[in-house]
């Protein structure tokens, strides 16, 4: 009887080994036959960036006027 559990084990061990080889073996064929990536061009300088404005509008109580200007906020760095 214990012959027979040895002859499972090794069998299972053998066979999962086996697929692990192919498998490890496929993935190295196939990343062989990818081409390298290409040097990355020369890309022009990016232009300065702009700090972003943000606006708060209010809405006030209903006058004759109406709406005030909006108010620009700069935040500093």
């Amino acid at each position: 009887m214990f012959i027979g559990i040895l002859y499972l084990f090794l069998t299972f061990a053998v066979c999962f080994i086996l697929v692990h080889i192919v498998r490890f073996a496929y993935i190295g064929l196939k990343s062989l036959k990818k081409k390298p990536p290409e040097p990355p061009k020369e890309k022009p300088a990016p232009a300065p960036k702009t700090q972003p404005v943000y606006y708060i509008v209010e809405k006030k109580r209903v006058k004759k006027s109406g709406y005030s200007e909006p108010k620009e906020i700069q935040f500093k760095k």
